[in-house]
């Protein structure tokens, strides 16, 4: 009878510790899609397409995302490819959408 538990109690903590080991690799590779990105970036703001347009080419998988955005869209502003008002949340719109580029 006890070895009857053993087994259950065994069986249930290789199905608890495979599902903790894969959920996050799942999440990862999820989170992590040029088609996502592009989907994403499909449904962006004219400003925010541009943005993204800008820094897609040079995302990295440990680059600085947020230091490569802020140029970006500084350089684009003071062009005058977009507003300075509309610069802040079009870059926050296109970085979510950049987030999914990274691998």
């Amino acid at each position: 009878m006890s070895r009857r538990y053993i087994i259950l109690a065994r069986a249930a903590v290789l199905a608890v510790s495979a599902s903790a080991a894969i959920t996050p690799a799942m999440i990862t590779l999820a989170m992590a899609s040029p088609a996502g990105a592009a989907a994403c970036a499909a449904k962006l703001g004219k400003s925010a397409q541009i943005i993204y347009n800008a820094v897609a080419p040079q995302v990295s998988g440990g680059g600085d995302l947020r230091g490569l955005v802020t140029d970006q869209t500084r350089g684009l502003v003071m062009s005058g490819q977009i507003s300075r008002g509309d610069a802040r949340p079009a870059a926050e719109a296109a970085g979510q959408c950049l987030e999914q580029l990274r691998s």
